[in-house]
């Protein structure tokens, strides 16, 4: 008998230990999954605790406020199923029966197969550290609160079906799913209707992925194949090198694409990211271009190199406060300063963001390719609206770029938006 234990032991604690393993495989496959979703930039507030939710997101019928999804049993989704999340992520449903609102992308989220869905169940349950902090509850008016519309809502305008695979490079596919369903890249880059829905989920629908807006940013075309749009004229190192690092020989994040670099898309691998890259470049071009001529860039460039520009135009003002980095030519620095010849945010319809940037300047995030967190200087502080106006106008126009002027008002309504201490961030302290 003795001699029947010793030698079963050894086996039952390789068979523990490979168990111990494969769990934990499950749980870093998980992680890597939540990263992909960036669930992180929408449940965690600035400076708090991961996963505990409570963030503040606008929508056009209201606030609404993002759970605490961490595995605590009083205040987060410690008593889920392995059902209950897979309902909650897949298909809107919270576990007491209630709908979700669709700031939640679970609409995008459907197409995840039944494998991520339970390796990322794993690592929220065994992963994450559970925080027992309630977030405030989302509380919007009639007829928004009303959360049993919401199943109205998704059985006209929402998405709940499996991934298909529409291409016969596995590579393509698996950029697709990536970008369909855990990306949810259609949630900010693909129009909206009447509803507040997406306009396509999937390539099968030429509005998918041809360009939207989230809050004040316009976000471009990713549609970057044969045809017109900001993407074509990509190559697909400079996609990955983008979205690994928020950064190109062309131009620089900024805006809420910021975050989802420095969260969830540099943690992805080179295989996941030139997937997505493969799979944007399948996709016929769609919007709005700016054709670079060799000629627009050196009339600009001649002028502001003359330095003969009126003293209260926004070329003077452009020469003092911008050209030491982005230059006579717009061109700006590979990888440093992003070129604003031709630039998507300048030329954008809504010009805020632009107004934006130059109010409150913008930060690089720092990832593990470009560690260096470079900034522009907020000058908010140092230029009044009217001055504003004048060099969004100026850089709108110029060089290649064919964009309507920019009002002393539309730079008003953007300041109004800005923390003080963001307009002040770089404004010099005298002792």
């Amino acid at each position: 008998m003795n001699t029947r234990l010793s030698l079963l032991l050894p086996a039952m604690l390789v068979a523990a230990a490979t168990a111990q393993a494969a769990d934990q495989t499950l749980i870093a496959k998980g992680e890597y999954l939540s990263r992909a979703g960036d669930c992180i930039a929408c449940h965690t507030v600035k400076g708090g605790e991961p996963f505990a939710g409570g963030l503040p997101i606008e929508s056009p019928f209201g606030t609404i406020y993002s759970t605490n999804i961490t595995p605590s049993k009083t205040a987060g989704i410690g008593n889920y199923t392995l059902e209950q999340f897979d309902d909650a992520v897949r298909h809107g449903e919270r576990a007491d029966g209630g709908n979700l609102y669709p700031a939640m992308p679970y609409p995008d989220y459907s197409v995840l197969s039944d494998d991520d869905v339970k390796a990322m169940y794993a690592y929220f349950m065994e992963g994450v550290k559970p925080v027992d902090k309630k977030a405030p509850e989302t509380d919007l008016s009639f007829p928004f609160n009303q959360r049993w519309g919401i199943g109205m809502w998704d059985l006209v305008f929402g998405h709940d079906a499996a991934f298909e695979p529409h291409s016969q490079n596995p590579f393509v596919n698996r950029g697709a799913y990536l970008v369909q369903g855990l990306g949810h890249c259609g949630s900010c880059h693909s129009p909206r209707g009447v509803a507040f829905q997406e306009k396509g989920y999937d390539e099968t629908d030429a509005n998918f992925l041809s360009g939207g807006k989230i809050g004040i940013w316009e976000a471009p075309s990713l549609r970057g194949g044969s045809g017109a749009g900001p993407l074509v004229s990509w190559d697909k190192a400079e996609i990955v090198d983008y979205l690994a690092n928020g950064r190109n020989d062309r131009t620089a994040v900024g805006g809420e694409m910021t975050s989802v670099i420095e969260h969830s898309l540099s943690y992805l691998t080179q295989a996941d990211l030139e997937a997505i890259a493969d799979y944007l470049k399948s996709l016929p071009g769609a919007g709005k271009e700016v054709l670079l001529s060799a000629e627009a860039t050196e009339k600009t460039a001649a002028q502001l190199n003359s330095a003969k520009v009126p003293v209260d135009s926004g070329a003077r003002v452009y020469l003092d406060n911008c050209g030491a980095c982005h230059f006579t030519r717009g061109q700006g620095a590979s990888r440093v300063f992003p070129q604003l010849d031709g630039n998507a945010l300048v030329n954008a319809e809504d010009p805020s963001g632009l107004i934006h940037v130059i109010l409150a300047g913008a930060r690089l995030p720092s990832t593990k390719g470009a560690p260096e967190e470079l900034a522009m200087p907020a000058f908010g502080w140092r230029l009044n609206d009217e001055d504003v106006a004048k060099l969004a106008t100026f850089v709108r126009q110029a060089w290649n770029n064919h964009a309507a002027a920019v009002t002393a008002k539309q730079v008003a309504a953007v300041r109004e938006t800005i923390p003080a201490t963001e307009l002040n961030a770089t404004k010099p302290t005298l002792n």
